[in-house]
């Protein structure tokens, strides 16, 4: 081992160990109401509207999570399986599923309701976000674990982890891919 190597292994073995927080610490709802400005071609609601609503729910959650900025990194699996109309009360419900050293996934879900209607809402959309803790310098930050309080929570936790292993994998497949292509003398 290096002397570097060495003095990071002790400076990590020495750090304080950051307490975890609760999913229900952080999750959060945020709700808007679908109005003509909203509305796409179709006169539906514009997925890039729900899209924003999406980001800046999940954004809260990761700033609460991880008590500070934090950046969207990658959004996956956005999701509409209903569309949205003029009327709806939509309602963007998001929450930290796992954490890393210095990132966290947000699962959020989209429900939507009629405004002027008492009948449930229903679930119009999901997605998942990864959100980077940045400092002051736009540097990454450790953020605490996320402590799963339900079954529910435990099973986000562990979905969470597989689709990291899937992200890191396509990654890493990619940047092989890109590499054997420059070795092979094609400059694209």
């Amino acid at each position: 081992m290096t002397d570097q190597a060495e003095q990071a292994s002790a400076a990590q073995s020495t750090a304080p160990e950051i307490p975890g927080k609760p999913t229900s610490a952080s999750r959060t709802t945020l709700s808007h109401i679908m109005t003509h400005s909203d509305t796409n071609l179709l006169g539906t609601v514009h997925g890039g509207v729900i899209m924003k609503l999406v980001d800046d729910a999940a954004g809260a959650v990761a700033g609460r999570h991880s008590g500070g900025p934090a950046v969207t990194a990658s959004m996956d699996e956005m999701a509409f399986l209903e569309p949205v109309r003029v009327g709806d009360l939509v309602h963007v419900k998001a929450q930290v599923n796992w954490t890393g050293r210095s990132s966290m996934e947000v699962g959020v879900r989209v429900l939507a309701e009629r405004w002027n209607e008492s009948t449930p809402a229903t679930q119009v959309g999901s997605a998942y976000l990864v959100f980077a803790a940045v400092d002051a310098d736009g540097k990454p930050r450790t953020v605490p674990p996320v402590l799963p309080e339900s079954e529910k929570d435990k099973r986000r936790y562990q979905e969470a982890q597989i689709r990291r292993t899937h992200r890191l994998a396509r990654r890493r497949a990619i940047m092989e891919l890109r590499e054997r292509r420059v070795a092979e003398g094609f400059d694209d």
